[in-house]
C-alpha cells in the first residue's frame, strides 16, 4: 500500500480519486472558513485550467493540489505569493537538473515546463486578503502536450506522494521566510532562478509584442523590461519561448 502523504504540522488533506478542479474544491472549503494549511489533492482532474483560462491537462500520474493560504495582506500583495509557490515548486528539483523560474510563476527543469501555478484571491470586506487558493500542477511521471504549449514538458520523476509530501514542506517553508523576511528575501531568491539579466525577452501584452532585454523585477514583482524606448514595467503579460 502506497503510504499516506505527511504534510507540515496544522495542515490538513482532503484526497479524492477524481475533481473538476482543485482550485475549485479549496475555494469552497475556504469560503467555508478552511484554515491555511488546507491541501486538496485528487490523482486527476476533469476540469482543470491554468491562467489566462487555459485547459490544463490532467492525466493520472502528476500531481494536482491546492492550498488555502490566509495571508490577511493587502491584496496588491498577493502576487507576491506567486513568487513564493514557484520557489516552493523549484526546491523540489534534485540537485544536478537545470531549474529556471519564469515570470510570473512558472517553472522549467533541463528548458522544459514541469509546473504550472494558478492562484486565485478573495478579498474581504474589510479591504484585506481573506483567502489565496495556491493551485500547482506537476508533471511527475505524465508529459501532456498540447497545441499551444510554448515549452515541451519536462518531467520531476518519482511519485506523486513524495512530489506532494516535499512540495507541501517547502511551500510552509517558503511561506515562513516571505512572513519573516518580507518580499525582498523571496524576490532575490527567484532572481537567482531566473534567467540572466540582459537576456533577450519577449513579452506578449494585451494589444502588443514586446521585445527587449530582461532587467529583472521591481519590489513588487513587476517584470522590468529595457527596450530601444526605455525601460518598461509589466504587470500582466506572458513571456515568450526565448525568454527561457
Amino acid at each position: 500500500m502506497t503510504q499516506a502523504p505527511v504534510l507540515p504540522d496544522g495542515w490538513t488533506l482532503h484526497a479524492h480519486d477524481s475533481v473538476p478542479s482543485t482550485n475549485d474544491y479549496a475555494a469552497d472549503l475556504a469560503a467555508g472558513g478552511a484554515a491555511e494549511g488546507t491541501v486538496v489533492w485528487a490523482r486527476q482532474q476533469t476540469g482543470g485550467r491554468g491562467r489566462r483560462g487555459r485547459t490544463w491537462a490532467s492525466p493520472v500520474g502528476n500531481l494536482y493540489c491546492s492550498t488555502v493560504l490566509r495571508p490577511a495582506c493587502a491584496p496588491i500583495r498577493a502576487a507576491e505569493l506567486g513568487f513564493v509557490a514557484a520557489l516552493a515548486v523549484a526546491d523540489l528539483v534534485p540537485e544536478g537538473r537545470g531549474v529556471r523560474v519564469k515570470w510570473p510563476n512558472d517553472v522549467l527543469v533541463d528548458g522544459g515546463k514541469v509546473a504550472g501555478i494558478l492562484l486565485e484571491t478573495s478579498v474581504s470586506g474589510s479591504g484585506l486578503v481573506d483567502h489565496v487558493v495556491a493551485g500547482i500542477g506537476v508533471n511527475v511521471a505524465e508529459a501532456p502536450s498540447a497545441a499551444d504549449m510554448r515549452y515541451p514538458a519536462a518531467l520531476l520523476g518519482g511519485t506523486v506522494e513524495t512530489a506532494l509530501q516535499a512540495l507541501a514542506a517547502a511551500l510552509a517553508r517558503r511561506l515562513a521566510q516571505w512572513r519573516r523576511a518580507g518580499f525582498g528575501a523571496v524576490r532575490a531568491d527567484w532572481l537567482e532562478r531566473a534567467g540572466p539579466v540582459g537576456g533577450p525577452v519577449d513579452v506578449r501584452l494585451a494589444d502588443e509584442l514586446l521585445t527587449g532585454r530582461f532587467a529583472g523585477l521591481d519590489e513588487d514583482g513587476a517584470l522590468l523590461v529595457e527596450t530601444d524606448a526605455g525601460r518598461r514595467r509589466i504587470v500582466s503579460g506572458e513571456l515568450l519561448a526565448r525568454a527561457a
